[in-house]
């Protein structure tokens, strides 16, 4: 079922490879399969092409901080951060403000 998903997701982008929601989509299977890097890339692109997209900022943001990536994802964080603020999605605040607070009590050597 997994893969299948996966490839749904990929067939739709062959034919419409800028579309935010199916990058979006693609990449966070990935990230559910721990595929952070091809997840990463996808969700770049999805934030690119839909620059107000806070969940992609967000989902971003998690994959880097599983690749060990820490300052890009503090950086994607914090603009994701603003999005999601001036979205009104304060869900997303509160879920980006944890994954700060990780990063912080990992550079602090906490892991």
């Amino acid at each position: 079922m997994e893969s299948s998903r996966a490839e749904m997701f990929r067939r739709l982008l062959e034919r419409d490879p800028d579309n935010p929601m199916v990058l979006y989509s693609l990449g966070s299977e990935l990230f559910r399969r721990g595929e952070f890097g091809e997840a990463a890339d996808l969700l770049r692109r999805a934030v690119r092409s839909k620059p107000d997209y806070s969940v992609a900022y967000r989902t971003l943001g998690r994959a880097l901080y599983e690749l060990g990536e820490d300052e890009e994802a503090r950086r994607v964080f914090e603009e994701g951060r603003e999005v999601a603020r001036k979205n009104g999605d304060l869900q997303t605040v509160k879920e980006i403000d944890v994954f700060v607070r990780r990063l912080e009590k990992r550079a602090a050597g906490g892991r």
